[in-house]
């Protein structure tokens, strides 16, 4: 197995034709074809579906490419900096579900690199997206969370996907909702004192199973539920129609602002709050970083604390 038949494979997959891909490299069809049967057979992987129109990726083949895809770029990496002596661009993706605190360790990391030059990338999307963006190499992060009811079917997701969990912490259960909502004085919340308000929830599209819920008691039979799919739209609704959601209480004021509160919720559901990342990986510096910046952001919102 070589660099250049990685970088070939790359190429066919990106093009999704033999003849583009061969143009693309300036080498001709059949030594492109001969080259890419040599990676196949020596890692016994059949890496594309071949019709007469082109070429598909394999499911084993996506998986063999999402590692090429790295070894390429970090070769490249190694050029830039050791050959070229080029200024290296710094690159970082995470990918979570809809967590303010996330998205604030996130800015506390940029803040701290201070780099004239990056392209970084932060994916707030559904819960099956955070699993396919790690997966796919997409992400190198994904921040989720666990519990009773959804960390088996989870777990048996991340090992299908060659993903292993790392809990960052645990935390109860709160009712999140506008200061101006009727019950927004109380110091505990039970479930049937919501009865009469609208829930939200996050919409999580084709893939809307009660384990991939981003909210505990999933199951629960609420009376009024809304769906929706980004967070302003949840704050705005909390606002016109008394309507809550239920959260970790990790509440980061500084980007949400005062006008919400977090209430604890009379019940013993519990959270476990973790990322995800490709099994055997090590982190990137950035990576480390952004994980160092967000075990702080958690310390340092937990509601109550």
């Amino acid at each position: 197995m070589t660099l250049l038949q990685l970088r070939y494979a790359i190429t066919v997959a990106d093009a999704g034709s033999m003849n583009e891909a061969a143009k693309a490299l300036y080498i001709t069809q059949p030594s492109l074809s001969v080259s890419v049967r040599e990676l196949e057979q020596e890692t016994g992987i059949q890496l594309f579906n071949r019709t007469n129109r082109g070429v598909t990726v394999t499911l084993q083949g996506a998986e063999f490419l999402g590692y090429a895809r790295q070894v390429v770029e970090q070769y490249g990496l190694l050029e830039d900096h050791y050959v070229r002596k080029s200024k290296l661009r710094k690159k970082f993706s995470v990918s979570m579900q809809h967590y303010t605190f996330a998205v604030k360790a996130f800015v506390e990391m940029v803040k701290r690199f201070g780099m004239d030059e990056y392209e970084f990338e932060v994916h707030e999307t559904k819960t099956h997206e955070v699993i396919e963006n790690v997966k796919s190499f997409r992400s190198e992060l994904g921040i989720l969370y666990l519990n009773d009811f959804n960390g088996k079917l989870m777990m048996k997701l991340f090992a299908e996907n060659a993903l292993e969990f790392h809990e960052l912490c645990t935390c109860k259960t709160y009712v999140y909702m506008w200061k101006g909502n009727p019950l927004a004085g109380k110091s505990e919340i039970a479930l049937e004192e919501l009865a009469e308000f609208p829930c939200l929830s996050f919409d999580q599209g084709a893939n809307n199973s009660f384990y991939l819920a981003e909210e505990v008691l999933s199951t629960y039979e609420y009376k009024r539920l809304i769906k929706a799919n980004d967070r302003a739209t949840l704050l705005n609704l909390m606002v016109g129609l008394n309507a809550y959601t239920l959260c970790s209480g990790i509440i980061c004021r500084e980007l949400n602002g005062d006008d919400y509160v977090a209430i604890p919720l009379r019940s013993d559901e519990v959270m476990r709050l973790g990322y995800v990342m490709r099994k055997g990986m090590t982190l990137s510096p950035l990576g480390a970083q952004y994980l160092e910046e967000l075990d702080k952001v958690i310390r340092d919102n937990v509601e109550g604390t």
